[in-house]
């Protein structure tokens, strides 16, 4: 379903809309949450925002009051449910002009020893097919943190 902001040149926008095989693992009025494709790392999540905007910069009030204790609740869970030592969290907003953030598990040990930003440089090894990521392992984490997030959805 499209979003009353949905701009036909967004790729996050078209992704939203179905024009993904990407599920999303949680879904609100203001969030969508899926596993990333392609991803460095199982686990790798992307939070999205519904609406297209470009950045926190841009939120609407209910967008930024939620924002915070909805990214802490999604990261809390997602570091539970893989076991890393963190999760990392990036978004810069140049590929798509709509906000996503990448929720990155850092796990004791990382293909190529890949540590802050180049978990960046395993995403791309992975989707030029010289990494490879254990789709059984994937599915796992998606499954646990979905079911995990429909036990405990996000603060409102």
């Amino acid at each position: 379903m499209k979003h009353p902001t949905f701009e036909a040149s967004c790729g996050v926008c078209q992704s939203l809309a179905g024009d993904t095989p990407s599920a999303p693992l949680y879904e609100d009025d203001l969030w969508h949450v899926r596993h990333a494709e392609p991803a460095g790392v199982p686990g790798w999540m992307l939070l999205i925002t519904k609406r297209h905007v470009g950045g926190p910069a841009h939120f609407d009030d209910r967008e930024a009051a939620a924002f915070g204790p909805a990214l802490r609740h999604f990261e809390r869970v997602l570091e539970q449910v893989t076991g890393a030592l963190r999760i990392y969290t990036a978004a810069m907003g140049e590929s798509h002009p709509h906000f996503h953030a990448h929720m990155v598990p850092r796990y004791a040990t990382m293909p190529r020893d890949a540590k802050a930003w180049s978990v960046f440089d395993l995403q791309r090894a992975v989707g030029a097919g010289e990494v490879p990521v254990d789709a059984a392992e994937v599915a796992r984490i998606s499954d646990a943190y979905a079911a995990a997030l429909r036990a405990m959805p996000p603060p409102r």
